[in-house]
Protein backbone atom coordinates (compact mmCIF):
# COMPACT_ATOMS: atom_id res chain seq x y z
CA UNK A 1 0.00 0.00 0.00
CA UNK A 2 1.35 3.40 -0.98
CA UNK A 3 1.55 5.93 1.86
CA UNK A 4 2.22 9.67 2.03
CA UNK A 5 3.28 10.40 5.59
CA UNK A 6 5.29 13.54 6.18
CA UNK A 7 8.79 13.49 7.67
CA UNK A 8 7.43 15.16 10.77
CA UNK A 9 4.89 12.38 11.22
CA UNK A 10 7.50 9.68 10.68
CA UNK A 11 9.64 11.19 13.43
CA UNK A 12 7.16 9.61 15.83
CA UNK A 13 8.21 5.98 16.33
CA UNK A 14 4.64 4.69 16.67
CA UNK A 15 3.62 6.43 13.47
CA UNK A 16 6.70 5.11 11.68
CA UNK A 17 5.86 1.55 12.73
CA UNK A 18 2.27 1.94 11.55
CA UNK A 19 3.46 3.33 8.21
CA UNK A 20 5.68 0.27 7.79
CA UNK A 21 2.75 -2.05 8.51
CA UNK A 22 0.48 -0.18 6.09
CA UNK A 23 3.05 -0.50 3.31
CA UNK A 24 3.17 -4.28 3.75
CA UNK A 25 -0.54 -4.64 2.88
CA UNK A 26 -1.15 -5.62 -0.78
CA UNK A 27 -4.99 -5.41 -0.73
CA UNK A 28 -5.37 -9.13 -1.48
CA UNK A 29 -8.42 -9.47 0.77
CA UNK A 30 -7.51 -12.90 2.12
CA UNK A 31 -8.11 -11.54 5.61
CA UNK A 32 -11.80 -10.98 4.92
CA UNK A 33 -12.40 -14.73 4.64
CA UNK A 34 -11.55 -15.33 8.30
CA UNK A 35 -12.65 -12.06 9.89
CA UNK A 36 -15.61 -12.76 12.22
CA UNK A 37 -17.17 -9.31 11.95
CA UNK A 38 -17.01 -9.30 8.16
CA UNK A 39 -18.55 -12.77 8.02
CA UNK A 40 -21.40 -11.55 10.22
CA UNK A 41 -22.01 -8.07 8.85
CA UNK A 42 -20.74 -8.23 5.26
CA UNK A 43 -19.42 -4.65 5.48
CA UNK A 44 -15.99 -4.06 3.96
CA UNK A 45 -15.27 -1.47 6.67
CA UNK A 46 -15.78 -4.18 9.28
CA UNK A 47 -12.97 -6.25 7.78
CA UNK A 48 -9.22 -5.88 8.39
CA UNK A 49 -8.70 -4.50 4.89
CA UNK A 50 -11.45 -1.93 5.35
CA UNK A 51 -10.16 -0.89 8.77
CA UNK A 52 -6.67 -0.53 7.31
CA UNK A 53 -8.04 2.00 4.79
CA UNK A 54 -9.76 3.90 7.60
CA UNK A 55 -6.62 3.88 9.76
CA UNK A 56 -4.42 5.01 6.87
CA UNK A 57 -6.73 7.90 6.04
CA UNK A 58 -6.94 8.95 9.70
CA UNK A 59 -3.22 8.74 10.54
CA UNK A 60 -1.87 9.99 7.22
CA UNK A 61 -4.11 13.03 7.26
CA UNK A 62 -3.51 13.78 10.93
CA UNK A 63 -7.26 13.90 11.40
CA UNK A 64 -9.08 13.43 14.69
CA UNK A 65 -10.98 10.15 14.82
CA UNK A 66 -14.62 10.35 13.79
CA UNK A 67 -17.61 8.47 15.14
CA UNK A 68 -17.59 6.19 12.09
CA UNK A 69 -13.91 5.28 12.47
CA UNK A 70 -14.35 4.66 16.20
CA UNK A 71 -17.39 2.45 15.56
CA UNK A 72 -15.63 0.21 13.03
CA UNK A 73 -12.49 -0.07 15.17
CA UNK A 74 -14.61 -0.85 18.23
CA UNK A 75 -16.20 -3.74 16.33
CA UNK A 76 -12.79 -5.32 15.78
CA UNK A 77 -12.30 -8.25 18.17
CA UNK A 78 -8.49 -8.21 18.01
CA UNK A 79 -8.80 -11.96 17.48
CA UNK A 80 -5.84 -11.70 15.06
CA UNK A 81 -7.23 -14.36 12.75
CA UNK A 82 -6.34 -12.01 9.91
CA UNK A 83 -2.66 -12.25 10.86
CA UNK A 84 -2.77 -16.04 10.54
CA UNK A 85 -4.43 -15.76 7.14
CA UNK A 86 -2.40 -12.87 5.68
CA UNK A 87 0.19 -14.05 3.11
CA UNK A 88 2.07 -10.72 3.32
CA UNK A 89 2.76 -10.79 7.05
CA UNK A 90 0.82 -7.62 7.87
CA UNK A 91 1.17 -7.13 11.64
CA UNK A 92 -2.38 -5.97 12.17
CA UNK A 93 -2.16 -6.26 15.98
CA UNK A 94 0.33 -3.43 16.38
CA UNK A 95 -1.48 -1.31 13.79
CA UNK A 96 -4.90 -1.55 15.45
CA UNK A 97 -3.36 -1.01 18.90
CA UNK A 98 -1.82 2.25 17.69
CA UNK A 99 -5.10 3.26 16.02
CA UNK A 100 -7.07 2.66 19.21
CA UNK A 101 -4.64 4.76 21.22
CA UNK A 102 -5.03 7.50 18.60
CA UNK A 103 -8.83 7.28 18.84
CA UNK A 104 -8.61 7.49 22.63
CA UNK A 105 -6.59 10.71 22.33
CA UNK A 106 -8.53 12.46 19.55
CA UNK A 107 -12.14 11.33 19.86
CA UNK A 108 -14.57 12.19 22.66
CA UNK A 109 -16.97 9.31 23.05
CA UNK A 110 -20.59 9.74 24.15
CA UNK A 111 -21.04 10.03 27.90
CA UNK A 112 -22.65 6.61 28.33
CA UNK A 113 -19.83 4.95 26.39
CA UNK A 114 -17.19 6.70 28.50
CA UNK A 115 -18.89 5.71 31.74
CA UNK A 116 -19.02 2.01 30.83
CA UNK A 117 -15.40 1.96 29.70
CA UNK A 118 -14.23 3.84 32.79
CA UNK A 119 -16.10 1.40 35.00
CA UNK A 120 -14.51 -1.61 33.31
CA UNK A 121 -11.03 -0.08 33.47
CA UNK A 122 -11.41 0.74 37.15
CA UNK A 123 -12.74 -2.65 38.25
CA UNK A 124 -11.61 -5.68 36.23
CA UNK A 125 -7.81 -5.10 36.34
CA UNK A 126 -7.94 -4.78 40.14
CA UNK A 127 -8.67 -8.10 41.82
CA UNK A 128 -10.26 -6.71 44.99
CA UNK A 129 -12.51 -4.27 43.16
CA UNK A 130 -13.48 -6.92 40.63
CA UNK A 131 -14.48 -9.33 43.38
CA UNK A 132 -16.74 -6.66 44.88
CA UNK A 133 -18.17 -5.85 41.43
CA UNK A 134 -18.93 -9.53 40.77
CA UNK A 135 -20.68 -9.77 44.12
CA UNK A 136 -22.77 -6.72 43.31
CA UNK A 137 -23.54 -8.05 39.81
CA UNK A 138 -24.54 -11.42 41.23
CA UNK A 139 -26.98 -9.73 43.61
CA UNK A 140 -28.30 -7.32 40.97
CA UNK A 141 -28.88 -10.15 38.50
CA UNK A 142 -31.15 -11.92 40.95
CA UNK A 143 -33.05 -8.76 41.82
CA UNK A 144 -33.60 -8.03 38.13
CA UNK A 145 -34.84 -11.57 37.54
CA UNK A 146 -37.64 -10.80 39.97
CA UNK A 147 -38.29 -7.42 38.36
CA UNK A 148 -38.30 -8.92 34.85
CA UNK A 149 -40.94 -11.41 35.94
CA UNK A 150 -43.26 -8.54 36.90
CA UNK A 151 -42.41 -5.74 34.46
CA UNK A 152 -42.33 -5.99 30.63
CA UNK A 153 -38.55 -5.73 30.21
CA UNK A 154 -36.20 -7.96 28.25
CA UNK A 155 -32.59 -8.97 28.83
CA UNK A 156 -29.98 -8.06 26.19
CA UNK A 157 -29.07 -11.63 25.36
CA UNK A 158 -32.60 -12.28 24.17
CA UNK A 159 -33.96 -8.83 23.36
CA UNK A 160 -32.29 -8.64 19.96
CA UNK A 161 -32.30 -12.31 19.02
CA UNK A 162 -34.55 -11.54 16.06
CA UNK A 163 -32.00 -9.05 14.76
CA UNK A 164 -29.19 -11.56 15.11
CA UNK A 165 -31.16 -14.25 13.33
CA UNK A 166 -32.00 -11.88 10.49
CA UNK A 167 -28.32 -10.98 10.14
CA UNK A 168 -28.95 -7.25 10.32
CA UNK A 169 -26.11 -4.83 10.75
CA UNK A 170 -25.46 -4.28 14.42
CA UNK A 171 -26.04 -0.82 15.78
CA UNK A 172 -24.15 0.83 18.59
CA UNK A 173 -25.29 -0.86 21.81
CA UNK A 174 -26.82 1.27 24.54
CA UNK A 175 -25.46 1.56 28.04
CA UNK A 176 -28.37 -0.47 29.44
CA UNK A 177 -27.70 -3.29 26.98
CA UNK A 178 -24.08 -3.37 28.01
CA UNK A 179 -25.04 -3.52 31.67
CA UNK A 180 -27.44 -6.40 30.93
CA UNK A 181 -24.59 -8.24 29.21
CA UNK A 182 -22.28 -7.68 32.17
CA UNK A 183 -24.87 -9.05 34.58
CA UNK A 184 -25.50 -12.04 32.34
CA UNK A 185 -21.81 -12.99 32.51
CA UNK A 186 -21.79 -12.95 36.31
CA UNK A 187 -21.36 -16.46 37.79
CA UNK A 188 -24.36 -18.32 39.19
CA UNK A 189 -22.67 -18.37 42.57
CA UNK A 190 -19.77 -16.50 44.08
CA UNK A 191 -16.60 -18.61 43.83
CA UNK A 192 -14.76 -19.26 47.06
CA UNK A 193 -11.44 -17.50 47.44
CA UNK A 194 -8.49 -19.86 47.01
CA UNK A 195 -6.32 -20.58 50.03
CA UNK A 196 -3.29 -20.32 47.73
CA UNK A 197 -4.00 -16.64 47.07
CA UNK A 198 -2.36 -15.65 50.36
CA UNK A 199 0.84 -17.63 49.67
CA UNK A 200 3.81 -16.49 47.60
CA UNK A 201 5.96 -19.64 47.32
CA UNK A 202 5.21 -23.29 46.65
CA UNK A 203 7.98 -25.81 47.20
CA UNK A 204 8.45 -28.64 44.69
CA UNK A 205 7.98 -32.28 45.56
CA UNK A 206 11.30 -34.05 45.27
CA UNK A 207 14.30 -32.55 43.50
CA UNK A 208 13.78 -29.10 42.02
CA UNK A 209 13.70 -29.18 38.23
CA UNK A 210 12.81 -25.53 37.60
CA UNK A 211 11.84 -22.28 39.31
CA UNK A 212 9.02 -20.25 37.75
CA UNK A 213 6.64 -17.37 38.33
CA UNK A 214 2.99 -18.28 37.86
CA UNK A 215 0.92 -15.25 36.84
CA UNK A 216 -2.11 -14.94 39.09
CA UNK A 217 -3.91 -12.41 36.92
CA UNK A 218 -6.88 -10.24 37.81
CA UNK A 219 -10.14 -11.78 36.55
CA UNK A 220 -9.19 -15.47 36.67
CA UNK A 221 -8.54 -15.78 40.44
CA UNK A 222 -11.95 -14.21 41.05
CA UNK A 223 -14.01 -16.16 38.50
CA UNK A 224 -12.19 -19.52 38.46
CA UNK A 225 -9.59 -19.78 41.25
CA UNK A 226 -9.41 -23.55 40.72
CA UNK A 227 -7.42 -23.03 37.51
CA UNK A 228 -4.29 -21.71 39.19
CA UNK A 229 -4.78 -24.20 42.03
CA UNK A 230 -4.63 -27.04 39.49
CA UNK A 231 -1.51 -25.54 37.89
CA UNK A 232 0.22 -25.29 41.27
CA UNK A 233 -0.58 -28.91 42.14
CA UNK A 234 0.54 -30.27 38.79
CA UNK A 235 3.76 -28.27 38.62
CA UNK A 236 4.90 -28.87 42.19
CA UNK A 237 4.22 -32.63 41.88
CA UNK A 238 6.62 -32.62 38.96
CA UNK A 239 9.48 -30.81 40.68
CA UNK A 240 8.75 -27.16 39.83
CA UNK A 241 9.11 -24.43 42.44
CA UNK A 242 6.48 -21.72 42.00
CA UNK A 243 6.62 -18.06 42.99
CA UNK A 244 3.55 -15.79 43.05
CA UNK A 245 4.78 -12.30 44.06
CA UNK A 246 2.25 -10.23 46.00
CA UNK A 247 2.99 -6.97 44.16
CA UNK A 248 2.21 -8.53 40.79
CA UNK A 249 -0.87 -7.11 39.05
CA UNK A 250 -2.89 -7.12 35.84
CA UNK A 251 -0.95 -7.73 32.64
CA UNK A 252 -2.50 -4.60 31.10
CA UNK A 253 -4.18 -6.31 28.13
CA UNK A 254 -7.69 -5.16 28.99
CA UNK A 255 -6.96 -1.44 29.08
CA UNK A 256 -4.52 -1.74 26.19
CA UNK A 257 -7.27 -3.05 23.90
CA UNK A 258 -9.44 -0.09 24.90
CA UNK A 259 -6.75 2.33 23.71
CA UNK A 260 -5.59 3.31 27.22
CA UNK A 261 -1.95 2.92 26.35
CA UNK A 262 -0.63 4.86 29.34
CA UNK A 263 -2.51 2.66 31.81
CA UNK A 264 -1.38 -0.48 30.00
CA UNK A 265 2.27 0.54 30.17
CA UNK A 266 1.94 1.31 33.88
CA UNK A 267 0.68 -2.24 34.55
CA UNK A 268 3.46 -3.67 32.40
CA UNK A 269 6.20 -1.72 34.16
CA UNK A 270 4.94 -2.79 37.58
CA UNK A 271 5.08 -6.47 36.62
CA UNK A 272 8.46 -6.07 34.97
CA UNK A 273 9.89 -4.56 38.18
CA UNK A 274 8.41 -7.36 40.32
CA UNK A 275 9.62 -10.18 38.08
CA UNK A 276 13.03 -8.59 37.52
CA UNK A 277 13.65 -8.75 41.28
CA UNK A 278 12.96 -12.50 41.16
CA UNK A 279 15.28 -12.92 38.17
CA UNK A 280 18.08 -11.03 39.87
CA UNK A 281 17.43 -12.87 43.15
CA UNK A 282 17.15 -16.66 42.96
CA UNK A 283 16.59 -16.65 39.21
CA UNK A 284 13.69 -17.75 37.01
CA UNK A 285 13.43 -20.38 34.33
CA UNK A 286 10.11 -19.12 32.99
CA UNK A 287 7.10 -16.89 33.60
CA UNK A 288 4.07 -19.14 33.18
CA UNK A 289 0.62 -17.91 32.19
CA UNK A 290 -2.62 -19.90 32.35
CA UNK A 291 -4.70 -17.25 30.54
CA UNK A 292 -3.66 -17.01 26.89
CA UNK A 293 -4.95 -13.44 26.56
CA UNK A 294 -2.48 -12.37 29.23
CA UNK A 295 0.24 -14.42 27.56
CA UNK A 296 -0.13 -12.58 24.26
CA UNK A 297 0.16 -9.24 26.05
CA UNK A 298 3.19 -10.19 28.18
CA UNK A 299 5.02 -11.62 25.18
CA UNK A 300 4.49 -8.19 23.59
CA UNK A 301 6.02 -6.20 26.47
CA UNK A 302 9.28 -5.93 24.56
CA UNK A 303 7.54 -4.19 21.67
CA UNK A 304 5.30 -1.99 23.80
CA UNK A 305 8.22 -0.55 25.77
CA UNK A 306 10.84 -0.64 23.03
CA UNK A 307 11.26 3.14 23.13
CA UNK A 308 11.56 3.43 26.91
CA UNK A 309 15.27 3.58 27.79
CA UNK A 310 14.67 2.44 31.38
CA UNK A 311 12.52 -0.57 30.48
CA UNK A 312 13.31 -1.64 26.91
CA UNK A 313 15.94 -4.25 27.82
CA UNK A 314 14.08 -5.51 30.89
CA UNK A 315 10.82 -5.78 28.96
CA UNK A 316 12.50 -7.80 26.20
CA UNK A 317 13.92 -10.20 28.81
CA UNK A 318 10.51 -10.66 30.42
CA UNK A 319 8.87 -11.34 27.04
CA UNK A 320 11.51 -13.98 26.27
CA UNK A 321 10.75 -15.79 29.55
CA UNK A 322 6.95 -15.71 29.14
CA UNK A 323 5.38 -19.06 28.25
CA UNK A 324 1.92 -20.51 28.17
CA UNK A 325 1.71 -23.24 30.78
CA UNK A 326 1.20 -25.90 28.09
CA UNK A 327 4.42 -24.84 26.34
CA UNK A 328 6.32 -25.43 29.57
CA UNK A 329 4.58 -28.69 30.48
CA UNK A 330 5.72 -30.37 27.27
CA UNK A 331 9.32 -30.13 28.47
CA UNK A 332 8.53 -31.96 31.74
CA UNK A 333 7.46 -35.30 30.21
CA UNK A 334 4.45 -35.67 32.52
CA UNK A 335 2.95 -39.16 32.66
CA UNK A 336 -0.71 -39.75 33.56
CA UNK A 337 -1.41 -41.78 36.68
CA UNK A 338 -5.06 -42.62 36.02
CA UNK A 339 -7.02 -43.72 33.01
CA UNK A 340 -9.28 -41.18 31.38
CA UNK A 341 -10.95 -41.51 27.99
CA UNK A 342 -13.57 -38.75 27.90
CA UNK A 343 -14.27 -36.97 24.62
CA UNK A 344 -12.85 -33.44 24.83
CA UNK A 345 -13.72 -30.65 22.42
CA UNK A 346 -10.66 -28.44 22.52
CA UNK A 347 -11.38 -24.76 21.94
CA UNK A 348 -8.23 -22.93 20.93
CA UNK A 349 -8.50 -19.33 22.08
CA UNK A 350 -7.71 -16.68 19.46
CA UNK A 351 -4.95 -15.30 21.66
CA UNK A 352 -3.49 -18.82 21.77
CA UNK A 353 -3.63 -19.89 18.12
CA UNK A 354 -3.41 -16.49 16.39
CA UNK A 355 -1.66 -14.33 18.98
CA UNK A 356 0.95 -16.80 20.26
CA UNK A 357 0.83 -19.35 17.39
CA UNK A 358 0.35 -22.19 19.88
CA UNK A 359 -1.86 -24.86 18.34
CA UNK A 360 -0.61 -28.39 19.00
CA UNK A 361 0.92 -28.50 22.55
CA UNK A 362 -2.41 -28.43 24.46
CA UNK A 363 -3.91 -31.14 22.26
CA UNK A 364 -0.78 -33.32 22.48
CA UNK A 365 -0.82 -33.08 26.27
CA UNK A 366 -4.50 -33.98 26.46
CA UNK A 367 -4.08 -36.95 24.14
CA UNK A 368 -1.05 -38.15 26.09
CA UNK A 369 -3.22 -37.98 29.22
CA UNK A 370 -5.72 -40.35 27.60
CA UNK A 371 -8.44 -37.95 26.48
CA UNK A 372 -10.08 -38.29 23.06
CA UNK A 373 -9.51 -34.79 21.66
CA UNK A 374 -11.62 -33.35 18.86
CA UNK A 375 -11.05 -30.10 16.99
CA UNK A 376 -13.98 -27.70 16.94
CA UNK A 377 -15.36 -26.92 13.45
CA UNK A 378 -14.55 -23.34 12.42
CA UNK A 379 -12.02 -23.33 15.22
CA UNK A 380 -10.35 -20.21 13.83
CA UNK A 381 -13.49 -18.11 14.41
CA UNK A 382 -13.62 -16.16 17.69
CA UNK A 383 -16.12 -17.07 20.42
CA UNK A 384 -16.92 -13.39 20.99
CA UNK A 385 -15.23 -12.90 24.36
CA UNK A 386 -12.16 -10.88 23.30
CA UNK A 387 -11.45 -9.19 26.64
CA UNK A 388 -14.30 -6.72 27.16
CA UNK A 389 -15.87 -7.24 23.73
CA UNK A 390 -18.78 -9.30 25.09
CA UNK A 391 -19.65 -6.37 27.35
CA UNK A 392 -19.02 -3.52 24.90
CA UNK A 393 -20.48 -5.26 21.82
CA UNK A 394 -23.03 -7.68 23.34
CA UNK A 395 -25.08 -8.32 20.18
CA UNK A 396 -22.13 -9.29 17.99
CA UNK A 397 -20.55 -11.26 20.83
CA UNK A 398 -23.78 -13.21 21.35
CA UNK A 399 -23.93 -14.15 17.67
CA UNK A 400 -20.34 -15.40 17.75
CA UNK A 401 -20.95 -17.27 21.00
CA UNK A 402 -24.00 -19.04 19.61
CA UNK A 403 -22.06 -19.96 16.47
CA UNK A 404 -19.21 -21.38 18.55
CA UNK A 405 -21.49 -23.32 20.91
CA UNK A 406 -23.38 -24.76 17.94
CA UNK A 407 -20.15 -26.00 16.33
CA UNK A 408 -19.04 -27.55 19.61
CA UNK A 409 -22.39 -29.29 20.04
CA UNK A 410 -21.88 -31.03 16.68
CA UNK A 411 -19.02 -32.99 18.27
CA UNK A 412 -21.19 -34.26 21.17
CA UNK A 413 -18.27 -33.97 23.62
CA UNK A 414 -18.20 -34.91 27.27
CA UNK A 415 -16.06 -31.88 28.14
CA UNK A 416 -15.05 -28.57 26.58
CA UNK A 417 -11.43 -27.58 27.26
CA UNK A 418 -9.94 -24.12 26.76
CA UNK A 419 -6.88 -22.18 27.85
CA UNK A 420 -8.34 -18.72 28.45
CA UNK A 421 -10.70 -17.52 31.17
CA UNK A 422 -12.54 -15.14 28.83
CA UNK A 423 -13.41 -17.93 26.40
CA UNK A 424 -14.45 -20.22 29.25
CA UNK A 425 -16.82 -17.59 30.64
CA UNK A 426 -18.24 -16.73 27.22
CA UNK A 427 -18.82 -20.30 26.04
CA UNK A 428 -19.97 -21.44 29.47
CA UNK A 429 -22.74 -18.82 29.46
CA UNK A 430 -24.58 -20.76 26.72
CA UNK A 431 -23.11 -24.26 26.48
CA UNK A 432 -24.74 -27.19 28.25
CA UNK A 433 -21.47 -29.13 28.26
CA UNK A 434 -19.10 -28.32 31.16
CA UNK A 435 -16.18 -26.02 30.30
CA UNK A 436 -12.87 -26.53 32.11
CA UNK A 437 -9.31 -25.36 31.71
CA UNK A 438 -6.81 -27.62 29.99
CA UNK A 439 -4.60 -27.58 33.09
CA UNK A 440 -7.48 -28.92 35.24
CA UNK A 441 -7.79 -31.99 33.03
CA UNK A 442 -4.04 -32.56 33.01
CA UNK A 443 -3.88 -32.21 36.80
CA UNK A 444 -6.71 -34.72 37.23
CA UNK A 445 -5.07 -37.22 34.87
CA UNK A 446 -1.82 -36.82 36.82
CA UNK A 447 -3.32 -37.63 40.21
CA UNK A 448 -5.07 -34.40 41.18
CA UNK A 449 -8.70 -34.06 42.21
CA UNK A 450 -11.48 -34.23 39.68
CA UNK A 451 -12.62 -30.80 38.44
CA UNK A 452 -15.93 -29.97 40.07
CA UNK A 453 -17.59 -29.22 36.73
CA UNK A 454 -17.01 -32.77 35.44
CA UNK A 455 -17.40 -34.73 38.66
CA UNK A 456 -20.36 -36.55 37.12
CA UNK A 457 -18.09 -37.84 34.33
CA UNK A 458 -15.18 -38.97 36.46
CA UNK A 459 -16.81 -41.70 38.50
CA UNK A 460 -14.77 -44.80 39.23
CA UNK A 461 -16.78 -47.04 36.93
CA UNK A 462 -16.22 -44.68 33.98
CA UNK A 463 -12.61 -43.80 34.58
CA UNK A 464 -11.44 -47.29 35.48
CA UNK A 465 -11.82 -48.58 31.94
CA UNK A 466 -9.86 -47.08 29.04
CA UNK A 467 -11.93 -45.51 26.31
CA UNK A 468 -10.66 -47.97 23.70
CA UNK A 469 -11.67 -50.88 25.87
CA UNK A 470 -15.13 -49.37 26.43
CA UNK A 471 -15.46 -48.91 22.67
CA UNK A 472 -14.52 -52.51 21.92
CA UNK A 473 -16.77 -53.81 24.66
CA UNK A 474 -19.65 -51.86 23.15
CA UNK A 475 -19.00 -53.33 19.69
CA UNK A 476 -18.81 -56.85 21.12
CA UNK A 477 -22.09 -56.35 22.94
CA UNK A 478 -23.74 -55.20 19.73
CA UNK A 479 -22.51 -58.31 17.93
CA UNK A 480 -23.98 -60.51 20.62
CA UNK A 481 -27.34 -58.80 20.29
CA UNK A 482 -27.42 -59.06 16.46
CA UNK A 483 -25.66 -62.20 15.18
CA UNK A 484 -24.37 -61.94 11.61
CA UNK A 485 -26.51 -63.36 8.81
CA UNK A 486 -25.16 -65.61 6.08
CA UNK A 487 -25.15 -63.86 2.75
CA UNK A 488 -25.44 -65.44 -0.65
CA UNK A 489 -23.46 -64.10 -3.56
CA UNK A 490 -25.80 -63.67 -6.46
CA UNK A 491 -23.79 -63.65 -9.68
CA UNK A 492 -20.69 -62.34 -11.32
CA UNK A 493 -22.69 -59.62 -13.04
CA UNK A 494 -24.05 -57.79 -10.03
CA UNK A 495 -21.95 -59.42 -7.27
CA UNK A 496 -24.62 -58.47 -4.78
CA UNK A 497 -25.41 -60.28 -1.55
CA UNK A 498 -29.05 -61.25 -1.86
CA UNK A 499 -31.11 -63.92 -0.23
CA UNK A 500 -32.62 -64.62 -3.65
CA UNK A 501 -30.47 -64.52 -6.83
CA UNK A 502 -31.43 -62.17 -9.63
CA UNK A 503 -32.99 -63.44 -12.85
CA UNK A 504 -29.78 -63.07 -14.79
CA UNK A 505 -27.70 -65.22 -12.51
CA UNK A 506 -25.22 -67.35 -14.41
CA UNK A 507 -22.75 -68.38 -11.80
CA UNK A 508 -24.43 -68.51 -8.43
CA UNK A 509 -22.03 -69.00 -5.55
CA UNK A 510 -22.90 -69.97 -2.01
CA UNK A 511 -19.85 -68.51 -0.33
CA UNK A 512 -17.18 -65.91 -1.08
CA UNK A 513 -14.50 -68.60 -0.90
CA UNK A 514 -15.85 -70.29 -4.00
CA UNK A 515 -16.03 -67.12 -6.08
CA UNK A 516 -13.42 -67.11 -8.88
CA UNK A 517 -10.97 -64.24 -8.84
CA UNK A 518 -11.88 -61.37 -11.12
CA UNK A 519 -9.28 -60.38 -13.71
CA UNK A 520 -7.18 -57.42 -12.70
CA UNK A 521 -7.89 -54.11 -14.36
CA UNK A 522 -5.46 -51.30 -15.00
CA UNK A 523 -7.52 -48.94 -12.90
CA UNK A 524 -7.17 -51.26 -9.90
CA UNK A 525 -3.43 -50.74 -9.82
CA UNK A 526 -3.91 -47.05 -9.03
CA UNK A 527 -7.02 -46.72 -6.87
CA UNK A 528 -8.69 -43.34 -6.70
CA UNK A 529 -8.41 -41.22 -3.57
CA UNK A 530 -11.19 -41.69 -1.01
CA UNK A 531 -13.04 -38.49 -1.99
CA UNK A 532 -12.84 -39.08 -5.76
CA UNK A 533 -16.33 -39.62 -7.27
CA UNK A 534 -17.06 -42.75 -9.19
CA UNK A 535 -16.85 -42.54 -13.02
CA UNK A 536 -20.60 -43.02 -13.48
CA UNK A 537 -21.30 -40.32 -10.91
CA UNK A 538 -18.99 -37.94 -12.76
CA UNK A 539 -20.69 -38.69 -16.05
CA UNK A 540 -24.10 -38.16 -14.53
CA UNK A 541 -22.99 -34.83 -13.15
CA UNK A 542 -21.84 -33.75 -16.58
Amino acid sequence: MQTNFSLTQLADTAMKESEKILRSCVHCGFCTATCPTYLMLGDELDSPRGRIYLIKDMLEGGKPATQEVAMHLDRCLSCLSCMTTCPSGVHYMHLVDHARAYVQETYKRPLADRLVRDMLAMTIPHRGRFRLAIGAAWLADRVLDVVAAVLPIRRVHSAHAHEREAGRVARRPTMMERMWALLHLAPDRMPNRSANEARTRFAPQGARRARVVLLQGCAQPVLRPEINDAAIRLLTRNGVEIVTPKDEGCCGALVHHMGREHDAHAFAKNNIDVWTREIEGEGLDAILITASGCGTSIKDYGFQLRNDPAYAAKAARISALAKDVTEFLESLDIRPTRTTGQVVAYHSACSMQHGQKITDPPKRLLRAAGFRVKDVPEGHICCGSAGTYNMLQPELAARLRDRKVGNIARLAPDIIAAGNIGCMTQIGSAAKTPVVHTIELLDWANGGPSPEAISHLTQTDLAATPATHRHLEGKMADKKKTPPKKATICCMNCKSTLKTPCSGSTARLTSPARRPAAPARAADANPAPPNTPAPNATAAAR
